[in-house]
């Protein structure tokens, strides 16, 4: 799962499990895994048709979904993506993890950016509440759809706790399992264009470059839009000392994490970023894009350069694989940092909003 996927599963999981007394009815638009009803206050209803096109996005809201609500006299909708029943008179609450289709509209397909750009503002607008997963994203909001504050809730995301410092010798297994018993700087997340992965690529080439270090690369996440341009540029079959796992099991997604030598998170537009808190709680350090809302997840876990600038990102590796001591103190400050963000925490706080 992406971050949109775990928000979800580790949300509704907590609300579930703490609100035994409320009916939970989930909508899937397809067969559902018996993992993700957790509990017999769990109603589990499939609706028509499979929404994978905006299409078939608008059809399953306005009409799958408007019926089911008056159909099983539900009292509130949430939507842990955002994505609301406009034609429903049922109270509804959205989570808008963050507007990217607004700001680069060049990252997605033309037919998803004309359905996000056209809906979304009428979600904001319909939803009565709006629940957001930062700050930033939060004066975002406000300032693009012109909605009240008062209406929008910034709640930081958590982190599995799973995630947590490895012993040396792990390290060293992982090392040995995936760069050839070298050091890594680790990216994590869906291969998207705002993920910044083509500079992130030419960043690593040129530390190469003008460095004699032995430190690889590592790649972990799956690729979502089919940009050929994209493809070609994060290709490795030239590049021997950079290395593309796809998708990684939670377990070993925690393992990778926790002995990279340096986590080089630099998208140029993030709603939150998960892997940031997901690297404090390994003690992973941090190297991270200066926009956005990273600077207020990672805080002084981190040290920043420009997603634009190549020569910047570069030059950040060079100094952080030179200087143990650096990397020694962002770790410090991570593990301190990442007590702040907890899953339970925000389901707590999202309960509140939903008035549970």
């Amino acid at each position: 799962m992406e971050g949109f996927g775990w928000y979800t599963y580790e949300v509704t999981k907590r609300l579930v499990e703490q609100y035994p007394e409320h009916d939970f009815y989930f909508f899937f638009d397809r067969p559902y895994d018996k993992r993700f009803i957790f509990g017999t206050n769990v109603t589990p209803i499939v609706l028509n048709p499979p929404a994978r096109h905006p299409v078939l996005f608008y059809i399953w809201f306005e009409w799958s979904v408007k019926r089911a609500l008056k159909k099983y006299n539900i009292d509130l909708f949430f939507s842990p993506d955002g994505y609301l029943s406009l034609g429903s008179d049922v109270k509804q609450i959205g989570v808008i993890h963050d507007l990217n289709f607004e700001h680069h509209p060049q990252d997605l397909p033309k037919n998803a950016l004309k359905y996000l750009r056209r809906f979304f503002p009428k979600f904001a607008d319909k939803a009565q509440h709006i629940i957001t997963v930062s700050e930033y994203s939060k004066q975002d909001i406000i300032e693009t759809y012109g909605v009240s504050p008062e209406k929008v809730t910034a709640i930081w995301n958590g982190a599995s706790d799973a995630f947590k410092p490895l012993p040396d010798e792990e390290k060293q297994a992982v090392k040995s399992r995936y760069t050839d018993g070298q050091d890594y700087f680790l990216f994590v997340g869906a291969l998207h264009p705002r993920k910044n992965l083509i500079r992130l690529v030419q960043a690593f080439e040129r530390f190469k470059q003008t460095t004699n270090s032995t430190t690889q690369l590592l790649i972990v996440g799956e690729l979502l839009w089919k940009n050929e341009q994209f493809r070609q540029a994060i290709s490795t079959d030239n590049h021997s000392e950079i290395k593309f796992t796809g998708h990684l099991s939670l377990e070993e997604l925690i393992r990778v994490t926790g002995a990279a030598k340096l986590l080089t998170f630099v998208p140029y537009f993030e709603g939150f970023g998960i892997p940031l808190v997901e690297a404090m709680k390994c003690g992973t350090p941090i190297l991270s894009g200066n926009l956005t809302s990273l600077p207020e997840v990672a805080g002084d876990a981190a040290v920043y350069c420009d997603p634009f600038d190549v020569e910047d990102i570069a030059s950040n590796m060079a100094r952080l694989d030179n200087d143990p001591e650096r990397l020694s103190q962002l770790s410090r400050a991570g593990s301190e940092r990442a007590k702040l963000f907890g899953w339970d925490h925000c389901a707590d706080a999202v309960a509140k909003v939903l008035g549970l």
